[in-house]
């Protein structure tokens, strides 16, 4: 009996441990910034990208950090219910998911001309690198309903974890960024977004269906 405990406890970790960590970098996607930023940074010295690159994905982490930390405080500041945010946030995932999924620039991320304003601006680590590139609404978004639907102090520890490996990785993909996109290429890129983007779309409808059923439980009542 007590395997069996020890067993359930390893597996429900392992579980949201990858729930956890695949959906906040998927959600961020900081491949799909890679030609972003090698667009916004051309002519500027290595020094000068790689400080940029430190400091965006610091100031990302801090940003999503910030909303595990104060997340339950804007849900009761604005009455929001759990099932309302995770509709919300499967909704906005699903829209990112679905740009991944056709190879296109997300729309709930920046826009072109925002891209062209940011290749004249002296140091783009905070707008648009930071946000709403890599900490954008659907980011933000996933935390919060992670955050939400964690009751165990390990899970919200693993979650933190989650979004600092994610920072992690995204400054070691932006310090390579030329030699990533090299790599995989226009082609490789498509083929990685729309892998990831798919398996976005099956995290925004299980955020979706879990938000219906709490919101509207007497429809999953099971009669005789």
């Amino acid at each position: 009996m007590a395997l069996t405990g020890h067993f359930a406890q390893f597996s429900d970790l392992f579980s949201y441990s990858v729930v956890a960590f695949s959906a906040i970098f998927f959600v961020v996607d900081p491949i799909a910034v890679v030609p972003v930023f090698i667009t916004i940074t051309e002519g500027d010295s290595e020094e000068k990208r790689r400080h940029m690159a430190r400091r965006a994905c610091i100031i990302t982490a801090a940003i999503l950090l910030s909303f595990l930390v104060g997340g339950g405080l804007i849900f009761r500041l604005f009455s929001l219910t759990l099932a309302a945010f995770k509709i919300a946030g499967g909704i906005l995932l699903l829209l990112t998911a679905l740009d991944m999924l056709r190879s296109v620039q997300a729309r709930t991320r920046t826009s072109g001309k925002e891209v062209i304003e940011a290749q004249a601006k002296p140091d783009v680590a905070i707008v648009p690198l930071a946000m709403p590139l890599l900490a954008g609404p659907g980011s933000i978004a996933t935390v919060m309903v992670l955050t939400a639907q964690a009751h165990k102090t390990w899970q919200l520890i693993l979650l933190a974890l989650s979004i600092v490996i994610t920072a992690a990785a995204s400054y070691l993909m932006l310090r390579a960024a030329s030699l990533v996109n090299r790599f995989l290429g226009n082609s490789g890129r498509a083929i990685l977004e729309r892998v990831m983007g798919l398996l976005l779309v099956a995290i925004a409808v299980q955020f979706m269906i879990g938000g219906v059923r709490e919101a509207f439980p007497e429809i999953f009542v099971r009669h005789p």
